[in-house]
């Protein structure tokens, strides 16, 4: 009676423990950004936006592009891409040893083995080049030329 049920239990056990990076690690990822000038505006393509350093959630599939911008500043643009991890390749490596077949198919559809790169993104905005007040001394026009006609 013993091993018919120690038999339905491990049975059991390998069907929950499926999607085992989908459970410890999620489908989302928190992706931080850090931004100077602190009153810059970062807005992604997956339609989130903060003002200064904040920390957005987003799919682990996903791949986007962030944005920032600030008045007086040249605005940069930053691709955010995924990559599998460490853990999330560990965790699919627990799939495929514990008999995981619908656990490997079930992380690979959430992106449990993806992590975003970078994180942090990190933004540093340059001044504007624009007009640029004149030095002391700095004469772009050629001098004037004034004729003593005495």
């Amino acid at each position: 009676m013993r091993k018919p049920f120690f038999g339905i239990c491990a049975i059991i056990s390998v069907f929950l423990i499926q999607g085992c990076g989908t459970i410890t690690r999620g489908s989302t990822n928190d992706v931080a950004i850090n931004v100077k000038p602190a009153h810059a505006k970062v807005t992604s393509t997956i339609g989130h936006s903060c003002t200064g350093t904040c920390v957005i959630n987003v799919p682990r599939k996903k791949e986007f592009t962030l944005t920032a911008s600030a008045p007086g500043y040249q605005t940069k643009q930053i691709n955010v891409e995924t990559r599998v991890s460490g853990k999330g390749a560990a965790g699919m490596a627990g799939n495929l040893l514990i008999g995981g077949i619908i656990g490997v198919g079930v992380d690979a559809a959430t992106g449990a083995t993806l992590d975003h790169y970078p994180n942090p993104v990190n933004f540093k905005l340059e001044p504007d080049e624009g007009e640029k007040a004149p030095l002391p001394g700095d004469t772009s026009e050629p001098p004037e030329i004034i004729a003593n006609l005495s």
